[in-house]
């Protein structure tokens, strides 16, 4: 009696390459995603820093940029919390937040979570190339 015969064990074994194509794509996918992710963390660090300089310059904030400052972050943060960068996940989630109300977060605070743009950017560096191929 035989339990396997050749056609079910070919089957068996075209299904388990289809299995570890798909594994690979989606791990491909995933790291497209995450690479993504960290260089928009880098271009929302500069795209920052220049609104802070223009505040600087002519002393007053616009309230409309702050506003997609704090989509912007509060964005990236649920972006890299669903790829698991939590590190990075937190400190955007912070930043969002801290647009959205300068005054809810006391310096003390701000210096503890580690959230100066450079800082960030520093870090998405730093992941990206842990991870870019």
């Amino acid at each position: 009696m035989e339990l396997i015969n050749s056609g079910t064990l070919y089957s068996l074994f075209r299904h388990g390459l289809q299995w570890l194509g798909n594994l690979r794509r989606a791990k491909r996918a995933r790291l497209e995603e995450s690479v993504e992710a960290l260089r928009q963390v880098i271009t929302a660090a500069r795209e920052t820093a220049v609104y802070l300089r223009q505040v600087k310059e002519a002393g007053k904030p616009d309230h409309s940029v702050e506003r997609h400052l704090t989509i912007l972050w509060t964005r990236l943060g649920f972006t890299l919390q669903d790829l698991g960068i939590m590190k990075l996940a937190k400190r955007c989630q912070v930043t969002g937040m801290r647009w959205a109300d300068p005054s809810r977060f006391d310096e003390g605070f701000l210096d503890k979570a580690d959230v100066s743009l450079e800082r960030m950017e520093r870090l998405a560096r730093a992941i990206l190339a842990e991870i870019e191929p």
